[in-house]
């Protein structure tokens, strides 16, 4: 039996093009290029095409979701707390004003691309939270293109293109971890990082060695996919070394957690010979032996924040980049002065 319409899968399927790439032709909206344009609407003409009046006049309609978009490695997803307080916090805000979260999956960026993509073309959500912004990140530029659909990202204002951004201080906390390892006689600090083209990343990088350098410290600094294992990893090679770190920090709570099972393994004790400092509090942080020192952010409350602007943007009010509260040092067993 013949369909009796036909659908824009099948106009993607004969131009050779995605669905999102149709839908952004047929709906004359940036995203395609002239040439894909013409491709489109010629194949969709020589079909039959037709719009679907009730599916269009939906199309500019509030769904109530905001969506978001996980890359992180499933063993890291899996075991980080700050993943999931933020959405703790998002969804509690979200649920006042009847909007629920939309989360989806992507094993790599062009996976993740092209679900934004549809988003944009297809209105299945009314706004989007980008995290884990790249130096040059491909996901801006796109935003940039299409300032119909709100986007809050999670990033330093100085790399978010022009768009709406939640940031932390990073430069200032670096300086904070540094000046607290010094002030307790340390002069060998290293520092357990995550991806190196996050934009976070860099600007950690940067604040560390501008610290390090005015506090005439030795530094090391490797960079890891935040994973315990890779933690662990990079904690051996450094306490391999002639003369090790005698303070270590980490970029994330697990690979702390991780480091201090590494060191009683190599026999070095936590905190006399080690200090071991989390970048991100938790849980586990604070149930550990020795429990871990470490910044305290209340992810949940930047959560609701989050909410919050994306909810301002869809109603069309003027949202402003912002900087997030400053972190809070809490002080535990895992760090204090040399003994010995």
């Amino acid at each position: 039996m013949l369909k009796s319409k036909v659908t824009i899968s099948d106009v993607a399927k004969a131009a050779g093009v995605s669905s999102s790439a149709v839908s952004y032709a047929l709906n004359d909206k940036p995203g395609v290029s002239a040439a894909t344009r013409d491709k489109v609407l010629k194949v969709a003409d020589k079909m039959g095409w037709r719009p679907n009046m009730a599916a269009k006049s939906l199309s500019n309609a509030s769904v109530q979701s905001i969506g978001m978009v996980l890359t992180y490695d499933t063993q890291v997803l899996s075991v980080e707390a700050y993943t999931m307080e933020l959405i703790a916090g998002l969804t509690s805000e979200l649920e006042k004003e009847g909007y629920s979260l939309t989360i989806r999956y992507a094993s790599n960026q062009q996976a993740e691309m092209d679900v934004l993509r549809d988003w944009i073309a297809t209105g299945g959500v009314d706004g989007v939270l980008l995290m884990n912004i790249e130096l040059g990140d491909p996901r801006v530029e796109l935003f940039s293109e299409h300032p119909e659909m709100p986007v809050l990202l999670l990033c330093d204002s100085s790399v978010a293109g022009g768009l709406t951004a939640l940031s932390d201080d990073e430069q200032s906390t670096a300086h904070l971890l540094v000046d607290y390892c010094h002030e307790l006689g340390h002069q060998r600090i290293a520092r357990i990082a995550g991806p190196e083209e996050l934009s976070h990343t860099f600007i950690r990088d940067n604040a560390f060695m501008e610290e390090t350098a005015e506090l005439d410290l030795q530094y090391s600094c490797f960079h890891t996919d935040y994973s315990p294992e890779s933690g662990r990893k990079c904690t051996e090679r450094l306490l391999s070394l002639s003369k090790p770190p005698t303070a270590i920090i980490y970029d994330n709570d697990v690979m702390a957690v991780s480091a201090v099972r590494t060191a009683k393994k190599l026999g070095i004790s936590v905190p006399d010979q080690l200090s071991i400092i989390a970048w991100d509090d938790s849980f586990l942080c604070q149930v550990n032996m020795p429990s871990i020192t470490a910044l305290s952010r209340d992810v949940v409350a930047r959560g609701r924040a989050c909410a919050r602007m994306l909810l301002g943007m869809i109603d069309g009010q003027d949202v402003k980049s912002t900087t997030d509260v400053p972190s809070e040092l809490v002080f535990r067993d895992s760090s204090g002065p040399l003994v010995g």
